[in-house]
């Protein structure tokens, strides 16, 4: 068993600081990071919960070209926007800092230094496209060109947005630069990288032998990785935004942004502690907690974790308690498509109702698979939960207190049974709650949370105190302690999830903070007899159909919007002759059998009969089909494609689709069943 770490070192993904913040990244990483860190400081313990913002990277690069405006005064903008939605929104940062500051520059730079020094970095010349107008090699973001895969003439240099394939930018079809527009060509650049691979050892002992109680979606990606052998990875690129490589001949190189961003976690420390901040990162004692999504993995259990094993002297991750992904009424959040709850947009929309939506992706939190929010789902947890459960047994017992006791706790007489299996509830909230918190179930821990105002609206439903005092005041004298009890550790069990209600009901109740303490939590003596109590209040309102259908009817029409622009025309290709059109053999065929590629989530391998052979395909659409539901379709394919080799299987042809409305392929097919091999034409 560990010992109880003397402090805690809390850090949450670094958000990019090209767009605002939506519903997804709250519930994958900053909500539980925040009810941990708020649970950590109720237990008295010595806590620093690190945030910023991530600020580098070719992305930032190109919106500052699109909108004509420097990189600094990309991340200028949306890093202010940010941090002021993160604080409305109550995520208790000790300190949220950025990566473009210069306190974050000069620790990267050592770091990197450090490392340089040690001999830790291998140096690797490669050939990468350079473009010559430009004057400055090219990021795989500012290439772009046709996928091998579907065609699409956009694709870009590390992925075809339109079928989702993983690229090199040698594999595009006639790259141009991003930007001028001009052909690029190859040209050697150096660069440092660390190895991996001889880590590997390591990382098999430390993670897969010595951290068992890793959740299993991180265990089990971590083990992937690890099992498939790991590659060493460049530190640097050829870039002129970013933290500058501090040697000797690295002019016009930075670091990658994937070695940089991590260490911001180690510079918003020492801004917030320049003197103090090695006992958080150095010290055994200490405890450090990484909260992210299933996107992050590898870089916060692999990559960082070898960075700090290569410079030594700093601790390493007790836990990673990475979340899946959540969607949006049944469709992946897109930031490109605009679907997506935005935080800032939600905190104009919805006053006062931070702990609404906190509550609701909590309750869905997508801790071990990815879940789903729904704007019904929403309406329907704060209406029977929040305003029907909690708030309603809140307010009863604090109007009946009013009505018949002057607003004051009232001297307890002896206790029924009925009594105390309602205080035993109670008592027993906080081991529970402590139990999953600690554990990083913060679904279940919030279950618990509502499981005790449930047990005070049963109780009182079962004691009738309203029936009661007709004919038993001395009775109702005890059930309504005992309901104040309990409303008492309510407003102590809820703060790390519900802060500003938990804050209200400690007002309600008319005690602060020290007095409702977590150690005092399941006390039967939180309000002493003859306390008085503050007014009644509802904790929480009612949300009405309109409210939700406004909501909905803004997805929908950012859907549109999405749709008409992603949908709208593509300009002409150029002119081609009449025997250029002949070289291409288009013609009808079906398919007989169709399977998922193993390791790749896009591919399906295709046996398709042309009329002249049974041949193989591979097409990058998995996440648009059923294998199964495309056995015995037709489809219409270019089969004199030359052949190219697709992880590590043959690909003859190409099926032909396309893309509806909503983002969906369809295949390209006859309107009747016709021979298999006619030629289209």
């Amino acid at each position: 068993m560990k010992p109880t770490p003397k402090r805690y070192l809390v850090t949450s993904a670094l958000p990019y600081a090209n767009g605002p913040v939506h519903i997804g990244h709250l519930a994958g990483v900053y909500i539980p990071a925040d009810i941990y860190s708020r649970y950590l400081r109720l237990r008295g313990r010595d806590v620093v919960f690190v945030g910023g913002s991530d600020e580098h990277g070719v992305p930032i690069t190109i919106k500052a070209r699109q909108q004509g405006c420097t990189p600094q005064q990309v991340v200028d903008k949306y890093h202010a926007m940010i941090k002021k939605s993160f604080e409305e929104f109550g995520i208790s940062f000790d300190v949220y800092s950025r990566t473009s500051s210069k306190i974050h520059h000069k620790t990267a730079a050592e770091f990197f230094k450090k490392l340089y020094d040690d001999g830790k970095f291998i140096e690797k010349t490669s050939e990468q496209y350079y473009d010559e107008e430009a004057g400055q090699f090219l990021a795989d973001r500012y290439i772009v060109g046709g996928c091998p895969h579907c065609g699409n003439e956009k694709a870009y240099g590390d992925q075809c947005e339109k079928c989702g394939s993983t690229l090199s930018p040698t594999e595009l079809i006639n790259p141009h630069s991003a930007i001028s527009g001009s052909t690029p060509v190859m040209r050697a650049t150096s660069h440092w990288y660390l190895p991996l691979d001889e880590y590997e050892p390591w990382l098999k002992q430390w993670i897969l032998e010595e951290h068992k109680e890793w959740k299993s979606n991180v265990y089990g990606q971590c083990k992937s990785w690890l099992d498939n052998g790991l590659q060493p990875r460049a530190v640097s690129r050829d870039l002129d935004w970013g933290v500058p490589i501090p040697v000797e001949g690295a002019k016009g190189k930075v670091l990658y942004v994937w070695f940089d961003a991590p260490i911001g976690y180690i510079s918003n420390t020492i801004e917030l502690f320049p003197d103090g901040w090695e006992k958080y990162w150095k010290s055994e004692d200490s405890k450090m907690v990484h909260f992210i999504g299933k996107d992050n993995i590898v870089f916060h259990c692999i990559v960082f974790p070898c960075m700090l094993k290569a410079h030594g002297g700093f601790i390493l991750p007790d836990n990673v308690p990475a979340n899946e992904f959540l969607n949006l009424e049944n469709d992946k959040i897109s930031t490109t498509r605009g679907w997506a709850v935005w935080l800032h947009e939600y905190l104009e929309e919805f006053p006062s109702k931070q702990d609404v939506l906190r509550y609701v992706l909590c309750a869905n939190a997508p801790e071990t698979k990815d879940n789903n929010f729904t704007w019904r789902d929403f309406q329907e947890r704060n209406n029977s939960e929040l305003v029907a459960i909690l708030g309603n047994f809140v307010n009863r017992a604090m109007t009946l207190t009013q009505k018949h006791f002057g607003g004051k706790a009232p001297q307890p007489n002896a206790l029924a049974d009925i009594d105390n299996a309602a205080l035993a509830d109670m008592l027993e909230v906080k081991s529970k709650v402590e139990d999953n918190l600690e554990s990083f179930r913060f679904r279940e821990a919030l279950r618990e949370v509502m499981n005790l105002a449930r047990t005070g609206n049963k109780y009182l439903a079962d004691t009738e105190p309203w029936k009661a005092i007709k004919t038993d005041a001395a009775r109702v004298q005890t059930i309504l302690y005992v309901a104040l009890q309990i409303s008492a550790s309510l407003a102590v069990v809820m703060e790390p999830f519900m802060p500003f209600s938990a804050k209200k009901l400690r007002a309600i109740l008319n005690a602060d903070s020290s007095a409702l303490s977590w150690d005092a939590l399941g006390s039967a003596t939180l309000l002493p007899a003859g306390h008085q109590l503050g007014e009644p209040a509802l904790l929480f309102d009612k949300i009405e159909d309109d409210v939700i259908d406004r909501q909905l009817q803004k997805l929908e029409q950012m859907k549109q919007a999405a749709n008409a622009q992603a949908y709208s025309a593509e300009p002409q290709k150029e002119l081609c002759s009449f025997d250029d059109f002949q070289k291409m053999d288009v013609r009808i065929v079906k398919i007989l059998e169709a399977e998922r590629v193993p390791k790749s989530k896009k591919l399906l391998k295709l046996l398709v009969d042309t009329g002249l052979d049974r041949r193989t395909v591979l097409s990058g659409v998995a996440e648009h089909f059923d294998p199964q539901a495309l056995v015995g379709k037709q489809a219409t394919m270019l089969i004199n494609l030359a052949p190219r080799p697709i992880m590590g299987v043959e690909s003859r042809g190409m099926i032909l689709y396309a893309e509806d409305y909503d983002g969906k392929l369809l295949l390209v097919q006859p309107t009747g069943e016709v021979k298999n091999g006619v030629k289209v034409s």
